[in-house]
């Protein structure tokens, strides 16, 4: 995946990857800004309940506005691979002491999408 590019985004680095999908550090070459793009893996894109579960999650980060939640840019399909564009957070990784976005947070849809943006950073 590293070098391609999806839609108008060039993949330059894989930040991790998790039950739903892989996470890359890409350059948005209209915008010129660097972004984070969660892939659904190949396994899964043939999988039309993974596909909706997939834009379903898009759709909810896509509905939220707030500081703690990673701000959704784009979604989309490039030759059967689906991805979700988003702000590209760096700092902490959930692995590492003292990091949990729970920690400061009561909501759990919240401290949830604070875990997403900040687990591949």
């Amino acid at each position: 995946m590293i070098g391609k590019e999806l839609g108008p985004y060039r993949v330059l680095d894989k930040l991790g990857e998790g039950g739903m999908g892989e996470v890359y550090r890409a350059q948005d070459t209209r915008l010129h800004r660097e972004v984070a793009i969660k892939v659904l893996p190949p396994l899964m894109a043939s999988d039309p309940d993974r596909i909706g579960r997939f834009e379903q999650e898009a759709r909810a980060t896509a509905a939220l506005n707030h500081p703690n939640i990673v701000a959704l840019y784009d979604i989309g399909n490039e030759r059967g691979t689906a991805y979700v564009v988003s702000e590209l957070l760096t700092g902490a990784t959930l692995r590492e002491p003292g990091s949990s976005p729970a920690s400061s947070c009561a909501c759990p849809t919240t401290a949830r999408m604070r875990s997403w943006a900040i687990a591949f950073s």
